[in-house]
């Protein structure tokens, strides 16, 4: 019993084929490719105005602005003036009225109560105001 270590035949050809050097030439030629190929650019046409040595005109208007305060007692001031629910209801058409809209600047105490402010925002919803800012909350920022 004679166990046979190594191959079979020693003038066997070899049957698999050497694929390193087939990569190495396809790498070769991406890198070739990649940098002959030309950067496309993407161009659209605008038609921008020309710019004119003339000014701005002067018919800028500032805005108008009403302020709301709510108090820590949740009374309601219109520009500093204590006003009804109804009262401001009435502040508020005026206000969608006009041309253009006023800013309405809302500035709740930190110890007002959610529900009064919630109905101050849905009563000027309600008559047509959309300019609607909060003022004032950076004072509340180092409370967080």
């Amino acid at each position: 019993m004679a166990i046979s270590m190594g191959s079979t035949g020693g003038d066997a050809p070899m049957v698999e084929m050497n694929t390193t050097p087939l990569i190495d030439v396809m790498l070769v030629l991406l890198i070739m490719f990649i940098i002959t190929i030309p950067i496309q650019t993407h161009a659209v046409k605008l038609d921008l105005p020309v710019d004119s040595q003339d000014p701005p005109p002067e018919d800028v208007v500032d805005p108008v602005i009403n302020r709301i305060r709510v108090d820590f007692l949740n009374e309601i001031y219109w520009n500093d003036q204590q006003v009804s629910p109804s009262q401001l209801e009435a502040y508020f058409r005026q206000s969608a009225d006009m041309d253009p809209e006023p800013e309405i600047h809302i500035r709740p105490d930190a110890l007002a109560r959610y529900s009064v402010v919630s109905e101050i925002m849905a009563s000027a919803s309600r008559n047509g105001v959309t300019k609607i800012g909060f003022v004032g909350n950076e004072a509340y920022a180092s409370l967080q």
